[in-house]
């Protein structure tokens, strides 16, 4: 009697262990994962339309936009560098060299201020700074001038820079030369020519036919 109950419950418990196995096997089954290909996780981007990138930066025609430049906002903008720059009538260094009467100046030699070696080499090159080398260095003097120690990120905006040399040019250099305005391009005659072209070319297709039927 003691070995059948014995035999019962080492049946019981060999049917549960199988139990048990059977179903582990199961699942390992029914949610068997395959490892991604490249260890990671996956962001979703959502695409932004509309690109086209940068509009060109052209030079501006100093003589139409330097009068009506603000002045005053110009001035301004240039508290973004005080921390290197100083502005006043003595040309006072600072971690950068004085500012005052910039425009028009030799590059590379303010009394006193020792330059990197980008800025001497750009000074061989160039006799004063001019309202067009300003404008590019302003908008970014690192891409402009490799190598410069100068670390200003610069202004993207070109009427900031505008105003800016605006205020510059007033604060020392005020006899430097605004260019006159370049002139307008004249609409009448471009628009004869064009018309002239037109003409000519009508002239030609009417005649062709001709042409070919005396062939």
């Amino acid at each position: 009697m003691a070995d059948l109950t014995f035999n019962k419950i080492a049946g019981a418990a060999l049917a549960t262990g199988l139990v048990i196995f059977g179903l582990q096997n199961l699942t390992a089954i029914l949610f068997e994962q395959q490892p991604p290909a490249k260890p990671g996780y996956a962001i979703a981007v959502a695409e932004t339309g509309g690109g086209g990138g940068e509009a060109a930066d052209v030079i501006p025609d100093w003589g139409t936009v330097l009068p009506k430049a603000d002045v005053a906002a110009g001035q301004a903008i240039t508290s973004k560098c005080a921390s290197c720059h100083m502005f006043d009538a003595a040309g006072t260094n600072n971690i950068g060299p004085g500012l005052f009467g910039v425009v028009g100046r030799p590059p590379g030699t303010h009394p006193g201020y020792s330059y990197d070696s980008a800025m001497q080499d750009f000074a061989k090159a160039h006799n004063a700074w001019t309202y067009d080398l300003l404008y590019q260095f302003l908008k970014n003097p690192q891409g402009f001038m490799p190598g410069t120690k100068m670390t200003f990120v610069g202004l993207k905006q070109p009427q900031d820079r505008i105003n800016v040399i605006a205020y510059l040019r007033s604060n020392g250099s005020p006899n430097y030369p605004i260019p006159a305005p370049a002139p307008a391009k004249p609409a009448a005659a471009a628009g004869a020519a064009t018309n002239s072209a037109a003409a000519t070319n009508s002239a030609t297709n009417s005649t062709a036919p001709a042409t070919n039927a005396a062939k």
